[in-house]
């Protein structure tokens, strides 16, 4: 079942690129990104209140919310960088390199979590690093 879900966020995020490279166009980006959020913002919050999530929030430890600040930190961050990349980019090209995200979460997930690496899943972060290689080459 995760294989589906995987699945239709790379669809979504292959929508992602291309209407932000048309959203982009000719403003700010970093307010480009300010919109998207709040859009996000109100669509996951609807979600967990349509579903009666919102009632597992007490639940969290520190720890929890330590860690989920740094990964919404992270993401912001992400955010505002492939908003800029992709108004002054090719939506190829930084959607490309915006997927070698892929192989350092593979390297990380060995190092943090001691995630065994496959021989398949270094060829699979191998043929990413040099896919991204070949996109970046003029």
């Amino acid at each position: 079942m995760w294989f589906y879900y995987a699945l239709l966020s790379a669809l979504f995020a292959a929508f992602t690129a291309i209407f932000a490279k048309i959203g982009v166009s000719n403003i700010n980006s970093n307010l480009a990104t300010g919109i998207r959020t709040i859009i996000i913002l109100i669509l996951v919050w609807s979600v967990v209140f349509i579903k009666g999530e919102a009632k597992d929030i007490g639940s969290l430890s520190k720890f929890n919310v330590f860690f989920l600040v740094l990964s919404g930190v992270a993401t912001g961050l992400s955010w505002l960088f492939y908003f800029k990349a992709l108004q002054i980019g090719k939506v190829s090209q930084v959607a490309a390199v915006d997927k070698l995200s892929v192989a350092i979460a593979i390297i990380f997930a060995v190092l943090f979590f001691k995630e065994t690496l496959t021989l398949k899943t270094a060829i699979g972060a191998v043929l990413i690093i040099s896919g991204t290689i070949l996109f970046a080459l003029k």
